[in-house]
């Protein structure tokens, strides 16, 4: 397994080893004590798996308080993955990092609680899975406009289908620092 760190600071690339012959391949998706040896939290309370068609656009997500760690990846197709850092105060704050996710690369992204999220997916159709440390709160819920223009995401795709109530989402500047989660040092 290979870990690299991203240009925001905790929020990790994960590479499988990949063991793959004639028959197909085989990989671990987790085990504790690696995954912990990189300081991912192995306390993980809630899965979902998510299918979407090409173009669908879901994001970006987060949750205050609440803060939900991810362990990210895709099983079937392929995704443009986005974190966003919406910690007040965090030197990084409003920066983003971009990684494809497929599910024929097998990467993994952990995306430590404080960051938005957010997926794009480029293939006909993908199967996206995630782990969680606190489970889903519909009252702690918060979203950032996804095509924010002083976020400058570079999405693969400018034609995209977004819900309802992600399309309804606000600038990041607009939503009070009281609502985003706060940085903390250590």
């Amino acid at each position: 397994m290979r870990v690299s760190q991203t240009n925001l600071p905790g929020v990790l690339l994960i590479e499988p080893k990949v063991f793959d012959d004639s028959r197909g391949f085989f990989l671990e998706t987790w085990r504790k004590e690696k995954y912990a040896h990189f300081g991912i939290p192995t306390d993980f309370v809630q899965d979902n798996l998510s299918f979407s068609r090409k173009g669908v656009l879901r994001g970006l997500h987060f949750q205050n308080p609440n803060q939900q760690g991810k362990l990210v990846a895709v099983v079937a197709g392929e995704v443009y993955d986005v974190v966003v850092d919406i910690r007040v105060g965090s030197p990084t704050f409003g920066q983003w990092t971009g990684v494809t996710l497929s599910g024929d690369n097998h990467r993994q992204l952990w995306i430590p609680g404080g960051f938005a999220h957010g997926f794009c997916v480029v293939s006909e159709t993908a199967y996206f899975v995630y782990k969680c440390t606190d489970v889903y709160n519909p009252a702690a819920e918060g979203g950032i406009a996804w095509n924010d223009p002083d976020l400058g995401i570079n999405w693969p795709l400018t034609d995209v289908l977004v819900s309802g109530k992600d399309a309804e989402y606000p600038l990041l500047c607009d939503i009070p620092p009281e609502k985003l989660p706060v940085y903390h040092t250590g």
